[in-house]
C-alpha cells in the first residue's frame, strides 16, 4: 500500500498472476471437498414455490437423463390435458427412454369435481409407484403432484412412506408443483424453491408457448 492509503496497481502480468494463484488455491479446497464424497444415491428432489421453472427444471433433468441413456418416465397429475411441447418431444423421439404418462385432467378450478380429481390423482400415484419400483427406471419426474398433496387428493404419510421404503437405492425421484408440504421438504434430499419476482401474467399477457409450455 502506498503512503496515501491506496493500492498499487498491478502489471498485467501480476494481475494474472494473482488470480491463478487466487484460482489454484480455490481449486485446491475444492478438490478436497470433492475427495471426501464418493457415495451415490437416488434423490428425492423437490421443486416448489411460487415462482415459474418448477415443471421446466425437472423436465431439464428428463432430458439429461435421456442424453446419458438413462431409462426415465413422467407422471403428470394436473397439465395431462396439455399438448406441450416436452410431451411433443419426448413421446415423438424418445419414447423407447422415457416413458410420458398424461394423467390429470386440467387445474381443479377447471374440472370442478373433487371426486374425479381424487380418482385422477390416485391413479396417477398407481402409475408412479409401478414406474418407481422398476430397478430399470433411474429418474420418475411427477410433475405437479404438490398440488394433489396440498388438496389432500393423495395421502402425503403414504407417499412419504412409499419413497422411504420401496424407492429403489439409486432411482432418483422429482416431486414438482407449489406449496410443497413441510413433511415433503423435510424429507427430501434436494428442494429447490422458485421465487417470484416478475411474471407477464400479470400484465394481462397469456401463457406463450416455448415458454409456458
Amino acid at each position: 500500500m502506498s503512503e496515501t492509503g491506496e493500492m498499487p496497481l498491478l502489471s498485467e502480468a501480476e494481475d494474472r498472476a494473482r488470480h491463478a494463484a487466487k484460482m489454484a488455491k480455490k481449486k485446491a479446497a475444492r478438490d478436497k471437498i470433492m475427495a471426501g464424497k464418493s457415495a451415490e444415491k437416488g434423490l428425492v428432489i423437490v421443486h416448489t414455490g411460487a415462482g415459474k421453472g418448477k415443471s421446466s427444471s425437472g423436465f431439464g433433468m428428463i432430458l439429461r437423463c435421456i442424453a446419458h441413456g438413462m431409462p426415465c418416465a413422467v407422471v403428470q397429475f394436473i397439465k395431462g390435458a396439455w399438448d406441450t411441447g416436452e410431451r411433443r418431444l419426448i413421446e415423438g423421439n424418445f419414447r423407447d427412454l422415457c416413458q410420458f404418462h398424461a394423467m390429470g385432467e386440467g387445474f381443479t378450478w377447471e374440472t370442478q369435481d373433487k371426486t374425479r380429481d381424487i380418482a385422477a390423482a390416485r391413479a396417477g400415484w398407481e402409475k408412479a409407484k409401478e414406474l418407481i419400483r422398476d430397478p430399470a427406471i433411474r429418474f420418475v419426474l411427477l410433475d405437479e403432484i404438490n398440488i394433489a398433496l396440498r388438496y389432500d387428493y393423495l395421502d402425503l404419510d403414504e407417499v412419504l412412506t412409499f419413497l422411504r421404503e420401496e424407492k429403489p437405492p439409486l432411482t432418483h425421484v422429482c416431486l414438482t408443483g407449489r406449496n410443497a408440504r413441510e413433511a415433503l421438504i423435510e424429507a427430501a434430499d434436494l428442494v429447490t424453491e422458485m421465487t417470484l419476482v416478475k411474471h407477464p401474467f400479470r400484465s394481462g399477457i397469456k401463457g406463450q408457448a416455448g415458454v409456458e409450455f
